[in-house]
């Protein structure tokens, strides 16, 4: 019962700064106590990173955020090792990347070498630095901000920086009366600065700790297995789900599930969650006026429940 009054107070602030978004900010929230990254895509403007900057603020933890640029260097976010004389010795200076939550706005106008300098940090929260390898704080997450790749001076993020992220969303434009709200209310920036912090790093821990005791039966085990083969015949997609991804699927569902307040996930979950959680991960095949979002809706369809 605590842990939920808990998550609506999280929602609730949230919902206050995103207005009009309650499923993107749902989205978001699960994404992160499902232990993930999130990567939210989308044109300038409609609220990619005052919705990462409120996350980070509203559970309460460290964060760092980073402009990336095409002039931004691998060791501009790890890093780097300076001589001081007065030690005699080379001094490690950590960079924003040592941080619990890592604001990467537009990360793909960093050139590819930038970008492939998260991997690492993101699939082993940690990094190596001239040979030695230096552990993360605990936890650890990138939520990053892009920019549709038909935008001037953006760089497609590889297939295997893609797969890093939990999820991806999409807030898109705001309805008119949310939109009329934007237009006469306070600045969200001011908002954002003064969220209060609504968690700390042990109830962090008890929420991602409730999440992996979601319980899954049998019957959802074999829809999400089938969802994931789905993927792969080739009727849908060029290249299908790896088990790394299947496991994000029902880590997410199961984030769902207790945001919705019950102590099992249901297909519904999985539906929910899917095409946030797979889409970036696929590259559709036939019908070249569709999407990898559409393309995953179009697929569920063709799955039987359980």
């Amino acid at each position: 019962m605590q842990a939920q009054i808990k998550l609506k107070s999280l929602l609730n602030q949230l919902n206050t700064v995103l207005v009009g978004k309650e499923p993107q900010v749902q989205d978001g929230v699960a994404c992160l106590l499902a232990g993930g990254h999130l990567l939210i895509e989308d044109v300038p403007g409609v609220g990619k990173t005052t919705l990462a900057h409120a996350l980070a603020k509203t559970f309460g933890l460290q964060f760092s955020r980073v402009q990336f640029t095409s002039d931004l260097m691998p060791s501009d976010l790890s890093g780097v090792s300076v001589y001081e004389r007065g030690r005699e010795a080379f001094v490690f200076h950590p960079g924003p990347l040592f941080a619990q939550v890592l604001l990467a706005d537009e990360i793909n106008r960093a050139s590819p070498k930038t970008q492939s300098a998260l991997l690492e940090a993101m699939e082993e929260k940690q990094v190596t630095i001239d040979g030695q390898t230096r552990a993360l704080p605990s936890p650890f997450f990138v939520i990053a901000t892009q920019n549709p790749h038909d935008q001037v001076g953006t760089y497609a993020l590889p297939e295997s920086q893609l797969d890093r992220f939990h999820m991806r969303i999409s807030l898109g434009y705001p309805d008119r009366l949310a939109e009329r709200e934007l237009l006469a209310g306070v600045d969200r920036r001011d908002l954002v600065e003064k969220l209060p912090s609504l968690l700390t790093e042990g109830e962090l821990q008890q929420l991602q700790q409730l999440v992996q005791q979601i319980h899954v039966a049998a019957p959802l085990l074999d829809y999400v297995q089938d969802i994931v083969a789905a993927t792969r015949n080739g009727r849908w997609f060029a290249q299908g789900l790896s088990p790394r991804a299947g496991i994000a699927v029902l880590r997410a569902a199961k984030a769902q599930a207790l945001l919705s307040g019950r102590d099992y996930a249901a297909p519904d979950d999985v539906q929910a969650i899917l095409a946030q959680t797979a889409a970036h991960r696929l590259i559709p095949v036939g019908d070249a006026g569709r999407g990898s979002v559409e393309q995953v809706r179009a697929m569920l369809d063709a799955v039987a429940l359980p």
